[in-house]
């Protein structure tokens, strides 16, 4: 019997090891993670490669891996907030490196990597300093910039409803970046606010099969906004 359903946020991370790439769903506070978050933060795992919408706000989330000196390197499209202080602490400190990625391209890049595309070309970056060392070509009049698929050891991502299978939902604007992060990771790992039975899920709703999910763990619903989750 097929059954991915794990026990506690501590086993779901227990095998990240140091220095592995992680995706991290949200966009901003909206469909974050952070119940898995925490748990990667206790289980002490070092060196990592974070790929993300953003790099944290404030003290939690991804913010507070980098406050606990757990990265190494962040590949995301919005690295400095009003409350990023984290951040620019540390890379201004030089402890922390950054690949700045348009937001788009961050998303085909995810998508190409689950669809098992070799690359990409987009003309988001050309001419600009995103651009360099880049290959270019003009196809069809414009000119475009070669990108490759990002991959991820992991991804970390939430949903609204989860079955055995992993098959899941998502709430509103919390479908943000989890859906191809499930796809583009190898172990893909999910905190779910209610976990469901199989076939309570019409198959018509399912966001993310489970094909693409590995452990789905249930983190009981905090207050949410409305819109996000």
């Amino acid at each position: 019997m097929i059954d991915k359903q794990i026990p506690s946020v501590a086993a779901a991370v227990a095998d990240i090891s140091d220095g592995a790439s992680i995706m991290i769903g949200g966009f901003g506070t909206a469909g974050t993670p952070d119940a898995l978050i925490d748990a990667l933060i206790d289980h002490a795992a070092r060196d990592l490669t974070i790929i993300s919408n953003n790099a944290g706000n404030a003290e939690a989330g991804i913010a507070a891996l980098i406050r606990e000196g757990r990265v190494r390197k962040i590949i995301c499209s919005f690295p400095r907030q009003s409350d990023s202080y984290h951040f620019d602490a540390a890379y201004r400190a030089g402890t922390l490196e950054l690949e700045l990625v348009p937001q788009g391209n961050l998303a085909a890049r995810i998508d190409a990597a689950g669809a098992g595309l070799g690359a990409i070309f987009t003309p988001t970056g050309y001419g600009t300093l995103l651009a360099q060392g880049k290959e270019t070509r003009e196809i069809g009049g414009r000119h475009y910039v070669l990108e490759y698929p990002l991959h991820a050891d992991f991804a970390l991502i939430k949903a609204q409803q989860g079955d055995r299978w992993g098959n899941l939902t998502y709430r509103k604007t919390a479908r943000n970046f989890g859906p191809i992060m499930a796809m583009a990771a190898t172990t893909t790992i999910v905190q779910v606010q209610e976990f469901v039975k199989l076939g309570e899920i019409d198959p018509e709703h399912v966001v993310t099969p489970g094909i693409f999910v590995q452990r789905v763990v249930q983190v009981d619903a905090g207050p949410t906004q409305p819109g996000n989750g």
